[in-house]
């Protein structure tokens, strides 16, 4: 079968592009801008989108398709799948993790991934470093008990409340890691790192310290994990390194709710030995009468640091932006690379 890998697509070639989605998240994604975008280098399969790729209407768009944009609630690409689809040479996915979609079939073919990670990456961060900064002034906290008509004297504070020379340790320099540290550049705050595969040389070039697992709980104000869940990384932040934060230091979590052991962290908090803002937990929807809703001091957000509302257009523009890319013969900015896949959320 010929190739039709960018070096080898004709000048001025338009692939034939579908769109496999969930029909909710087509409806806020595939606006008219977005499409228009798409349009200008690609020839788009008509609408619905594809959510299903066992229907005859599947094979048949399947037949044509060079590119394949995928979303949130997009049928995993199995041999199957693929079969119906022999042109199919690249997926441009408008979200972070192909994790739920890409399979071996996919990188034994050679297609090519491109993800929108990096843009889901900004507002993961942007909430993060609100949180921290929220949580130096306890900013919740002092609100509900101003609402409860107790006095607030900002001239009698504890020196531990505000955020000059904080200290705030990441777990991992992800994507989303790495984001925050960048964002948190402006602010009076010490950083530290704890991610061992970033030597120290990087480290110093991100502008954080490098310490041990310990090291960063033990001497953090606030501890932002952001590492992957991986069978390494399950349960990772257990009751040692919990126990040994400093008295109010904040826990904050947008990874994945299973690295931390969650029945040790209620423990914890129960003593009121630290704080908490989780936006993960285990699992993602917690149910009545967990004991985490009973802990006044944890903050529980439902899923909401990742891209919402106007913010997915983010990720949208991305997507059409590496189609583009793709189309006229270039790579991609944001691939995805198969030997990396396990170290990504």
């Amino acid at each position: 079968m010929p190739s039709t890998t960018p070096a080898h697509r004709p000048a001025g070639h338009r692939p034939r592009a579908a769109f496999a989605m969930g029909p909710e998240t087509a409806a806020a994604i595939l606006d008219e801008r977005t499409l228009a975008a798409f349009s200008q280098v690609c020839d788009l399969a008509p609408p619905p989108v594809l959510d299903d790729f066992t229907t005859d209407r599947a094979r048949a768009v399947l037949a044509d398709a060079e590119l394949l944009v995928t979303g949130w609630g997009c049928p995993p690409l199995d041999a199957a799948a693929l079969a119906s689809a022999p042109r199919l040479r690249a997926v441009v996915h408008t979200a972070g993790s192909v994790r739920g979609h890409i399979t071996d079939a996919c990188w034994e073919r050679g297609i090519e991934v491109s993800s929108a990670a990096a843009a889901n990456a900004l507002p993961v961060a942007e909430y993060t470093v609100a949180m921290i900064l929220l949580s130096g002034k306890r900013v919740l906290e002092r609100a509900r008990s101003y609402r409860a008509g107790h006095r607030d004297d900002w001239l009698t504070d504890s020196p531990e409340v505000g955020n000059y020379r904080r200290t705030v340790g990441i777990l991992s320099a992800s994507l989303i890691g790495r984001r925050v540290v960048e964002l948190l550049r402006p602010y009076d705050l010490r950083v530290l790192l704890h991610d061992p595969y970033v030597s120290d040389e990087e480290a110093a070039a991100l502008g954080v310290r490098p310490v041990g697992l310990g090291e960063l709980f033990a001497d953090s104000d606030v501890v932002s994990v952001h590492t992957p869940l991986l069978p390494a990384t399950h349960g990772l932040v257990g009751r040692e390194l919990l126990m040994s934060m400093r008295p109010d230091a904040v826990l904050l979590n947008t990874a994945r709710g299973a690295v931390i052991d969650q029945d040790a962290l209620v423990d914890v908090l129960r003593q009121d030995r630290i704080r908490a803002v989780l936006d993960v937990t285990e699992p993602d929807t917690l149910p009545a009468g967990h004991p985490l809703w009973e802990c006044e001091n944890a903050l529980i957000t439902p899923h909401l640091a990742g891209s919402q509302g106007n913010e997915w257009q983010r990720l949208a523009d991305l997507a059409a932006t590496e189609a583009g890319r793709w189309a006229t013969g270039g790579g991609f900015a944001h691939p995805v690379r198969r030997e990396r896949l396990a170290f990504l959320a």
